[in-house]
């Protein structure tokens, strides 16, 4: 019996039936993900390739798409400078912000629960209700803030409708919506060991340094994941800088996606539109890459770097 069991080959009737549920209750999650993963992936490569409006049978041309964005088209560099002037302030000064609320609310402060949750709570509101408050906030002729400014008898603030100021006002509001960040890191500090602290003031340091040597080392693991999630998302920001300046005042917020929205959806111009995802991609990708290529420096795990 050990003999023919060890040259037995194939599956038995039970193990093909186990096999075929098996399949049977993926299939769905797996149908799922050729259809709405897979196939835009391959069908966006051939369209970038193609001139498509939609209406027209794609006509095929090549990498035209992917030369005119970089030699003829005025607006891609300005995009490109918008969005990653935006990606690259409002990223690291959001994760910033998060860190350090998180380490306030982590402290024994009265009522800590409560601003926990209000923290919390830009997280989990739709992003369309959060850019309809921040106009009726930021808006020069009937914005909260201004109102109070006219009732002061103070100059009102071009929060919106200025080049100089829309960006940095996008990224105030990218800021304040650090919630989840500021959760995970909540969860990072629970797991800082109380004895390393303990040491620490022993050894005569101060709350500066046991924050520097202690608290950033050991959160780095979650630092590292909150930055390359911001990055990931920033590059893809859409529908806050959409609601609050569609692109304006004279392209000032013109970001990447906006961009690639209205290349696609409004010009019509898909071809173009899917070249302009595919480049999206690799620059999501290379900062990725290089964010982890340079963890290994900073980033310390269980203690070693």
């Amino acid at each position: 019996m050990a003999v023919a069991s060890a040259h037995r080959t194939g599956m038995t009737k039970r193990e093909k039936r186990n096999q075929v549920v098996g399949l049977l209750f993926v299939s769905p999650w797996m149908l799922g993900f050729l259809l709405f993963a897979v196939y835009p992936l391959i069908a966006a490569v051939y369209y970038s390739m193609t001139n498509f409006d939609f209406i027209r049978v794609p006509k095929f041309v090549g990498l035209s798409n992917y030369v005119r964005l970089f030699t003829n088209d005025p607006d891609f560099w300005t995009v490109i400078y918008n969005t990653f002037y935006y990606v690259l302030l409002a990223v690291p000064l959001g994760v910033t912000v998060a860190f350090l609320v998180a380490n306030l609310l982590n402290g024994p402060i009265r009522g800590r629960s409560a601003f926990r949750g209000i923290i919390y709570i830009p997280a989990i509101v739709p992003a369309m209700c959060t850019a309809i408050v921040w106009l009726f906030l930021l808006n020069v002729q009937y914005g909260a803030i201004n109102g109070l400014l006219k009732t002061l008898g103070l100059s009102t603030i071009p929060f919106l409708s200025s080049p100089s100021l829309s960006k940095p006002s996008l990224i105030m509001i990218y800021i304040w919506l650090q919630g989840a960040a500021v959760t995970t890191f909540l969860a990072a500090l629970q797991e800082v060991p109380k004895s390393l602290y303990e040491a620490a003031m022993i050894d005569g340091a101060t709350a500066f340094r046991k924050f520097w040597h202690v608290t950033i080392p050991l959160c780095t693991p979650v630092i590292l994941f909150n930055l390359i999630m911001g990055f990931i998302f920033a590059f893809q920001e859409f529908t806050v800088p959409w609601m609050l300046t569609a692109g304006g005042p004279m392209k000032s917020t013109e970001l990447y996606a906006i961009n690639l929205y209205r290349n696609g959806f409004i010009q019509l111009s898909m071809g173009k539109a899917s070249a302009m995802a595919w480049i999206l991609f690799l620059i999501i990708m290379v900062f990725s890459a290089l964010m982890f290529r340079t963890s290994a420096r900073w980033v310390y795990y269980g203690g070693e770097k």
